[in-house]
């Protein structure tokens, strides 16, 4: 049992589960919490929303939709995960280096971009999971091995 419960997950179905979870849990959390939020209030918000990027409160709102709604509806469905990962997390860094200013604590704290950064990252490296539209659609076949004709 012990064995079971320390042996690494390299292709298990655990790993494959973990991962399904993380896409869910992040990816939800962020559409419903952030990018939903963003995406109602548009209008209102795109005249004030932050510019980290000098290119425009509009432009910036934008971007942030882009990944907090699109990226994460990519990322929960498990389709163009890495891109939609790779998205994310080009927004969480943004988010945690520009307007929080790398701080961990305090005030205008940047824990919560962080963590999801962190997230994100994870996922963005090991990939979406067997429980995706990405290995449906894009996983190669398994061709069949040649067998190697017999010397004598």
């Amino acid at each position: 049992m012990f064995k079971k419960l320390f042996a690494p997950a390299n292709e298990s179905s655990s790993a494959n589960c973990a991962l399904l979870v993380l896409r869910l849990w992040l990816g939800l959390t962020i559409l419903l919490n952030h990018g939903w939020g963003k995406l109602s209030k548009f209008q209102s918000m795109s005249g004030s929303f932050a510019d980290p990027l000098g290119i425009g409160h509009t432009a910036s709102l934008s971007l942030a939709v882009f990944a907090e709604v699109v990226a994460a509806l990519l990322l929960i469905l498990g389709l163009f995960t890495r891109f939609g990962a790779l998205v994310l997390s080009i927004n969480m860094a943004v988010a945690f280096i520009k307007v929080h200013h790398l701080a961990l604590k305090g005030d205008h704290s940047g824990e919560l971009a962080f963590i999801y950064l962190a997230g994100f990252i994870a996922i963005l490296l090991a990939g979406p999971g067997r429980f995706s539209l990405d290995s449906k659609l894009f996983a190669a076949k398994a061709a069949p091995a040649k067998s190697k004709p017999d010397r004598k």
